[in-house]
């Protein structure tokens, strides 16, 4: 393997280090294999509890379904049965898939998140599927009697199926991704997992409720359990309960006008529940897991925060095209360091180009996706949440990540962003403005100067805290060298 392809590994898929052969470790394979002695059994056991207790229900008060008309015309194929079996198999394959043992933990842990959550769904609300599916012969007959002999017509939303689909499909399509199979076998892999998604309607498994609720229930696991960074389970340093609030007031009023409007136009009004969850998800970050619920690393949210947060990020970006649609451009602080909204990707490479190519990123932002830069550009980040003030700890962290930026590209300029330009990039503006060498100023001196190039710079009162604990810092550190 060449070092220009093990680059490539890096890059595409982070449990794939830089510099390291593609070879499986033999502790992984032990691991997996403790893994599925231990989900094999406790799916059965669990999914069969589950259909036992739907069955009782259903024989004393009666269980309902969500079915829409337009669903009638969803065909029954009775070859589908062939995908929709495979994923078993494909169960315990995505453990070869893995890395090493944190790689296997990590696929163990959003397995049986998944398998957990939905079966809470399946006791709490259960459904059953109300087709009758006319009768079969053939290899898709005995397929599909194995299959009712342990499945009864229950466990429906959120699709347990869909759910290990989305997470099975995330780990042979990274493992495909990394350089381990080629673009035939990669898409290959997608067309099979599509196929393994549309078999629970064409096998009438599932009614069509149960496919996003399940894709959304996958995604979360992949949020719970990422392959990049830690857990959004652990608690963050910087919380705002108030803003939390908020949100969760917002997902509430979503929620709402999605039960009220659920069936309108053939359950278009079920949408809502995408918005919701994005708030709700919102909620948690700001109560707890802070900016690293987003999952942003090098400008890039993971795929399970891009679909879960989309409807959030989307109005983020539309909020702050919308406060910015007359001061779109950065404006310079001090030498070539300029402060601004994010950029997009044409704008970006607009203004490197004025300024010679040589150009550098440093993003604040958590919610928002960084723009694709030239190939000469550099890129920084430290996400931080929305309305909530950067620490004295993060302003130092920046600042050395600033400085650092201009020892790489001494000639180069550098775009300090986050959402408006106005707040958490105009704090790190000025924590860097106190930290310059060749002359010291106070915390007010340099906000002045930012509020003088950039008059629309908005610092509270907790920020400007946070700034005069970092400037002590400073000055401590000044003595004690």
């Amino acid at each position: 393997m060449t070092p220009r392809h093990n680059a490539r590994l890096s890059t595409l898929d982070p449990r794939f280090p830089k510099n390291e052969n593609a070879r499986w470790l033999p502790a992984a394979f032990g691991r997996g294999l403790l893994w599925l002695l231990f989900l094999g059994p406790f799916f059965f056991l669990s999914y069969g509890f589950a259909n036992q207790q739907a069955a009782q229900t259903a024989a004393t008060t009666g269980v309902g379904s969500v079915v829409f008309a337009w669903e009638r015309g969803i065909p029954f194929w009775p070859w589908t049965i062939i995908p929709y079996w495979s994923i078993d198999l494909l169960y315990g394959l995505a453990f070869l898939c893995c890395r090493d043992q944190r790689a296997t933990n990590g696929l163990g842990l959003r397995l049986l998140s998944a398998q957990v959550i939905c079966i809470i769904c399946f006791l709490l609300w259960p459904l059953h599927f109300s087709f009758a599916r006319p009768p079969v012969e053939g290899v898709s007959g005995l397929l599909f009697n194995a299959l009712a002999n342990f499945d009864l017509p229950y466990n429906q939303a959120p699709s347990l199926h869909i759910a290990l689909l989305v997470i099975i499909w995330r780990q042979f399509a990274g493992f495909a991704a990394a350089g381990f199979a080629t673009r035939p076998v990669r898409w290959l892999i997608h067309a099979w997992a599509l196929l393994i998604g549309l078999s629970v309607l064409t096998t009438w498994q599932h009614h069509f409720i149960d496919v996003p609720t399940g894709f959304a229930v996958g995604l979360l696991c992949l949020w719970l359990w990422p392959e990049q960074g830690g857990t959004p389970l652990r608690q963050a340093a910087t919380r705002r309960p108030a803003l939390a609030l908020r949100y969760l007031f917002g997902a509430a009023l979503f929620f709402a006008a999605a039960l009220l409007s659920g069936t309108a136009l053939g359950g278009i009004g079920l949408l809502l529940c995408w918005p919701a969850l994005a708030l709700t998800l919102a909620t948690f970050n700001y109560a707890w897991a802070g900016a690293a619920g987003f999952q942003k690393h090098e400008g890039r949210h993971s795929l399970a925060a891009r679909w879960l947060f989309a409807p959030y990020t989307l109005a983020a970006w539309i909020n702050s095209r919308l406060w910015t649609r007359r001061n779109p451009q950065p404006d310079r602080i001090a030498g070539d360091v300029w402060l601004g909204r994010l950029p997009t990707t044409n704008e970006f490479a607009a203004w490197a180009k004025q300024r010679g190519g040589q150009a550098a990123l440093f993003d604040l932002t958590a919610e928002l996706p960084a723009p694709r830069l030239p190939a000469a550009a550099r890129y920084t980040g430290l996400p931080c949440l929305d309305l909530t003030p950067v620490s004295a700890a993060s302003l130092a962290d920046a600042v050395r990540q600033l400085a650092a930026l201009q020892r790489a590209q001494p000639d180069g300029a550098i775009w300090i962003a986050c959402a408006l330009g106005v707040s958490r990039s105009a704090s790190v503006a000025a924590a860097w403005l106190c930290a310059a060498p060749e002359k010291t100023i106070t915390v007010q001196e340099a906000i002045m100067q930012l509020q003088s190039a950039r008059p629309h710079v908005v610092l509270g009162a907790e920020s400007i805290a946070c700034l005069e604990a970092f400037h002590r810092g400073l000055f401590r550190h000044e003595h004690a060298r």
